[in-house]
């Protein structure tokens, strides 16, 4: 039988004993100051989380992918962070991925025993052509999975950075990982419910990690979403404003910019601070690999030395 007892995620806050008799304020009121340890709790591991943005960022920029694993809550929260990506940075969607144990059916409802499975995972990553330039990032609350597990182990078979991210010390699954993410939170208002606060660290830890490599790629200048997809009204409007903000044109102008520019929010931005055409800036940016601010960088070293 697992032993469970050692898992802090597993065992019963002193704080919320009496949890079935407070009030709806009362419970909100809980939750919400648990809820204030997962920031302290996440900050403590920032350097461990910042090496895994680090390594993720190698791993795009030398044409490989962010592979998300888990099972149950974790994996959900994998396959979000993944689902988001392709919307908000313009990336293609097998760019990032996120695999849950039991397949996608398991988003919605969960498929008893496949967290259990020692083969499960690395059937899925032979499946979806994992290769050494990718990136693993397990993720288990209890950080003992063995879909998690078993999947790290196989990634590391073929050469791949691997990075854990648990809510338990001395986790499993870090031991499987070149890079371990160990954010204690502590025992859940609801015993065992590792939705809540472990959930809600993973989650912040997710953030830092897509939007951190995005940002090592190149898919932000400043603090704006410079590849955003218009494939609705409101990013139709959101990649005005963005062009707006970055160079200072009129709306009328960022418009007519992003039209000659095909819908590309980066090259119109280009366009317009350089005062170029399209295909000058679609040159520049390749010189650059995609970075704004390297162009712009490039551009002023080029106009000191004439």
């Amino acid at each position: 039988m697992i032993d469970l007892s050692k898992l802090s995620t597993e065992r019963r806050n002193p704080g919320s004993m009496n949890l079935d008799r407070l009030s709806p304020l009362e419970i909100a009121a809980l939750m919400n100051s648990e809820d204030e340890n997962v920031i302290k709790a996440v900050h403590e591991e920032l350097p461990q989380i910042a090496r895994a943005i680090e390594l993720a960022t190698k791993s795009l920029k030398n044409g490989g992918r962010i592979i998300y694993i888990g099972a149950g809550t974790s994996g959900r929260l994998g396959v979000l962070d993944a689902a988001e990506c392709p919307p908000t940075f313009g990336v293609d969607p097998g760019l990032v991925v996120g695999l849950i144990a039991g397949g996608s059916q398991a988003f919605i409802r969960a498929v008893e025993g496949a967290e259990d499975s020692h083969t499960l995972c690395e059937e899925e990553l032979r499946h979806i052509g994992l290769n050494s330039k990718d990136i693993v990032i397990g993720l288990a609350a209890s950080g003992r999975t063995p879909y998690v597990v078993y999947g790290l182990k196989y990634a590391n078979s073929i050469g791949c950075e691997t990075v854990s991210i648990a809510c338990s010390k001395d986790s499993e699954i870090g031991k499987e990982a070149g890079t371990r993410i160990e954010v204690i939170t502590g025992p859940e208002v609801l015993t065992g419910s590792t939705r809540l606060k472990a959930g809600t660290a993973q989650k912040l830890i997710l953030n830092m990690i897509s939007t951190g490599s995005m940002v090592g790629i190149g898919k932000v200048y400043q603090n704006l979403m410079v590849d955003v997809q218009q494939t609705n009204e409101k990013l139709k409007v959101r990649a005005q404003n963005i062009t707006m903000d970055a160079t200072g044109c009129s709306r009328k102008e960022a418009q007519e910019t992003l039209d000659k520019a095909h819908g590309s929010v980066k090259t119109a931005i280009v366009m317009l601070l350089l005062d170029v055409d399209y295909d000058t800036a679609k040159v520049r940016l390749k010189e650059s690999q995609g970075v704004i601010k390297d162009v712009i960088k490039s551009t002023v070293q080029t106009k000191e030395e004439e």
